[in-house]
């Protein structure tokens, strides 16, 4: 067994170990709106739930350079974002779109993805995932000390549009929904074999 002290590492060594180990991450594609008006788009793998009642999910956004990424500037002002889960139909789309680009260019339009209102907040989702949350700011936290490396926020999900036929007695079909998860360097995964065990008592 090797042992690592993190604090003798750098960041992208620790970045590796940690993108390595953690697999597979579910990936969220978060729509954002500047003030500008312009929709952004983007994925991001340091993403998760975080609390059923109320349903809320979690999203670390690393900063680039020290600034904060586009998406993250966005959810700062104005407080809403969409999370859409990203597929094996619209996962080579959605890779368009991590793309740096300037924050006046729409990467909703480099990646030819449709646009369609929210119902609950202002910034739209996109029509090409089968499930899409629209989340109001619960908190965000800048993480790493004086000079923040990444920025952590908790929405809330407010409203939930789910593909129907994906869904069934209230529950979302994992082989309909066909999720695509994030492994190391340009690796990705589908959903494999899937089991059971009963939980003990």
């Amino acid at each position: 067994m090797i042992s690592i002290n993190p604090k003798q590492n750098s960041e992208r060594d620790n970045y590796k170990l940690l993108i390595g180990s953690i697999i597979p991450r579910p990936i969220a594609f978060v729509t954002t709106q500047s003030e500008d008006g312009v929709v952004n788009g983007a994925p991001f793998s340091y993403f998760n739930i975080v609390s059923s009642n109320p349903p809320m999910v979690s999203l670390a956004i690393q900063r680039a350079g020290g600034g904060v990424k586009d998406t993250a500037r966005n959810i700062y002002d104005n407080q809403q974002f969409v999370v859409h889960i990203v597929d094996v139909e619209n996962v080579a789309k959605i890779n368009e779109t991590a793309a740096s680009l300037p924050a006046s260019v729409s990467e909703i339009e480099l990646a030819n993805l449709t646009l369609i209102p929210s119902e609950n907040i202002s910034i739209p989702g996109v029509k090409e995932a089968k499930i899409r949350m629209e989340c109001r700011l619960v908190q965000a936290i800048p993480l790493g000390g004086e000079e923040p490396s990444s920025d952590l926020f908790i929405g809330e999900v407010v409203q939930f549009h789910i593909d129907e036929a994906i869904y069934k007695d209230g529950r979302i079909d994992p082989k309909g929904l066909s999720a695509v998860s994030r492994l190391a360097g340009s690796s990705y995964a589908t959903i494999g074999n899937i089991f059971s065990l009963e939980r003990p008592k």
